[in-house]
């Protein structure tokens, strides 16, 4: 996420600090806190502005930003920039609640002894501890998590506006989010999912203006469980709902059903999952009426030359 010396900087500089006036303050070579501000000015966290042959180094409005620098004003006896390297902030961005260390661990697929590690220095500071086996943070450490959560969604920003200016973020995670977009994306780590997507297992929809995208550095193509899900966030309505049933029931796609819930857990959409699941099992017997009568789902599926299993 962000180095020692990246942190440390964001704890430090203050509006129109020169790069040697930093390099000072945290002895550290002007070449190597140079390189330092410039990755954190690529992130948005910094800018640097110009004085005649002096750099000067500004702390951005984002709200990452802001938090983090009254945490360190309001615990200078922390030092936050040793404390939140690693997996620190990964752990951080899923405390939003009281949790587990096994769940901690199954929601940022990190061992349990990483989270364990992480959760000690937490709590050897005074800054987490727990009731019943789960962590939560004491006093206002809280922010911690804020902090976290600002920084995630703020470099998802930065990079969703690196290659559409005009995208939303629709949903995200840690490592992860997917978006909508006005244009076509053709970068590293991006995916094309919704209705588009569609297309690769046979079923061409009319598509509208927007074009939707999963961001992730870890996963390839987007499955027919994360396609369902996807399509489910980006418009829960009847519509899409259908087209997810034909997916679902399309005999030329594997969809694997432990996937699909392990997705739809993911995703925050067990109950409506398990409600297409449940159509599907019963040939339409759910109380529902964003879904299809039966009749009708089956002259869909007919349109679309899906053949529904018998």
């Amino acid at each position: 996420m962000l180095r020692r010396i990246e942190l440390a900087v964001l704890a430090t500089v203050d509006r129109g600090d020169t790069i040697s006036q930093l390099a000072t303050k945290l002895d550290h070579s002007e070449s190597y806190l140079s390189r330092a501000v410039g990755d954190l000015a690529q992130n948005g966290l910094v800018y640097t502005e110009r004085d005649g042959r002096r750099k000067r180094v500004v702390p951005s409005d984002a709200r990452a930003v802001e938090i983090y620098q009254d945490l360190v004003r309001q615990h200078s006896h922390i030092d936050f920039s040793e404390l939140l390297t690693g997996k620190a902030i990964e752990v951080l961005y899923y405390i939003d609640q009281p949790r587990t260390v096994s769940d901690i661990a199954d929601r940022s697929d990190n061992y349990r002894n990483t989270v364990n590690r992480v959760l000690k220095r937490f709590r050897d500071r005074g800054l987490v501890g727990t009731d019943d086996g789960r962590y939560d943070f004491n006093a206002d450490f809280d922010r911690l998590q804020e902090f976290a959560r600002e920084l995630v969604h703020h470099l998802h920003r930065q990079r969703l506006e690196s290659v559409a200016p005009q995208g939303t973020i629709l949903w995200e995670d840690y490592d992860e989010f997917l978006a909508q977009a006005e244009t076509e994306i053709d970068a590293e780590g991006f995916q094309e999912t919704g209705l588009a997507r569609f297309a690769a297992f046979d079923l061409q929809f009319l598509l509208t203006d927007h074009r939707y995208y999963r961001f992730s550095t870890e996963l390839d193509e987007v499955s027919p469980a994360e396609l369902c899900c996807h399509t489910l966030l980006i418009d829960d309505g009847s519509r899409h709902r259908s087209y997810c049933l034909l997916l679902l029931s399309h005999v030329d796609v594997d969809v694997d059903e432990e996937d699909l819930r392990d997705q739809a857990a993911k995703y925050d959409l067990a109950d409506k999952i398990d409600a297409l699941l449940r159509y599907l099992e019963t040939n339409g017997v759910v109380d529902d009426d964003r879904l299809p009568e039966w009749d009708e789902f089956q002259g869909l599926a007919a349109d679309y030359e899906v053949d529904l299993p018998q």
